[in-house]
């Protein structure tokens, strides 16, 4: 008994409560999740600079991996378009001279390179033949005329007569049917004397226009035989010389008369001559798909020789505006005819790759007609592995920095 009283206080004062065990319970849940969230601000606050690190690297990279380019302006093209083509020089007026009578050659007076005048005497043909027929001819011409003579006397006595009734009828119509006759007789024989001094005219060969003897094939005492056989001279007119040029298509609308053109040749180098373009053939080609022009250029000074090449310099007048840019900025690819330009991006400057199409194209510059624009900035000579949206560092070459130093 008195041992269960002693125990009950002792019970009851060390009583502990129902709900101690449930808030240890939380404060340990509190502390862990405090123990968390630090653990995570310090893995978060470690991740941080490292992500930025890694960028800033990334960005430094691909800055300092960013290929050097030299980027100018395209220039502004003008709309006259100068064209190169081959061109051949033909004499303004060129004739082979032969024969029209048959003989031999008597005498000639001027050899190759030799300048005559028109109507200057240049050989002279000996044939005796005829000369004996235009004789003979002259003969017969005088005999007609003596008796177209003697029929009309006869024919107008005849008529005279038959007004007094002293003859007939029928012998006046005889002798005025005689002498019509005898007139017509006249008028032949004065034609065979004319073709027969016309034939022996040819006797005498003289220059058609003025120009310069470029071949004589026959010598003093050569067989002439009439025809197209013998070329006895070849005269070309050399003071103005015609220089036929093959136009392709493209440019067929824009070479019209009036069009100017410089002549350059191999044999005066540093040296060009100007000529017009005076008429065209008005049709193309439908072979060579081209259009026949002609080019007068003046040859008073006689430098030029006719049958010569030449390379013509066309100007034409397309009205088609153009920007002028290196062939060295143009890029070759599966996506066809390409150039690199710079634009700006968030990281600095990238390249953009811009298809074109192209006009004239004289082996250092090329003119683009469609595709790029006037602003634009053009990468001069891009590396092969520019690929679009790559970032670029823009560099002045060495010309313009010097340039701008002393400035």
């Amino acid at each position: 008994m008195n041992q269960e009283r002693k125990d009950a206080p002792a019970h009851s004062g060390g009583h502990v409560p129902h709900d101690a065990k449930p808030l240890s319970g939380r404060v340990a849940g509190i502390m862990v999740l405090v123990l968390l969230i630090l653990a995570v601000l310090v893995a978060v606050a470690g991740i941080i600079p490292r992500v930025r690190a890694r960028g800033t690297l990334k960005d430094q990279t691909d800055i300092q991996a960013a290929p050097d380019v030299i980027a100018n302006p395209p220039k502004q093209g003008a709309t006259t378009q100068q064209i190169i083509l081959p061109g051949n020089i033909y004499a303004f007026s060129d004739a082979s001279l032969y024969a029209r009578t048959d003989g031999y050659l008597s005498k000639w007076y001027f050899d190759i390179g030799s300048h005559v005048r028109k109507g200057q005497l240049l050989a002279i043909i000996a044939a005796p033949e005829v000369d004996k027929q235009l004789l003979q001819a002259r003969a017969d011409l005088a005999t007609a005329e003596a008796t177209a003579g003697l029929a009309k006397t006869n024919s107008d006595r005849y008529q005279g007569l038959l007004t007094q009734n002293a003859v007939s009828k029928q012998d006046t119509d005889t002798f005025v049917s005689q002498a019509a006759s005898t007139s017509s007789a006249v008028k032949s024989a004065q034609a065979n004397v004319q073709r027969l001094e016309e034939l022996q005219s040819f006797e005498k060969i003289y220059a058609p226009f003025s120009g310069v003897i470029t071949a004589r094939s026959v010598d003093t005492g050569q067989l002439i035989n009439s025809g197209s056989g013998t070329q006895l001279f070849r005269i070309s007119a050399i003071d103005v010389l015609r220089v036929y040029v093959n136009v392709p298509q493209i440019y067929s609308q824009a070479a019209v008369p009036g069009s100017t053109a410089q002549l350059t040749f191999t044999e005066f180098p540093g040296k060009s001559f100007t000529g017009k373009l005076v008429r065209t053939a008005r049709a193309i080609d439908p072979s060579s798909r081209t259009l026949l022009v002609e080019i007068d250029v003046d040859n008073r000074d006689g430098k030029l020789m006719p049958g010569a090449f030449t390379q013509v310099h066309l100007n034409v007048h397309d009205g088609i505006e153009t920007l002028v840019i290196p062939v060295t900025s143009l890029i070759f690819r599966g996506h066809g005819l390409q150039v690199g330009t710079v634009v700006k991006g968030p990281n600095g400057d990238q390249a953009k790759l811009v298809e074109i199409t192209v006009g004239q194209d004289d082996g250092t510059t090329v003119q683009v007609t469609h595709g790029l624009d006037a602003n634009a900035v053009v990468i001069a000579d891009p590396p092969d592995s520019l690929v679009d949206g790559e970032l670029v560092h823009v560099v002045q070459p060495k010309e313009q920095r010097e340039q701008g130093s002393h400035e």
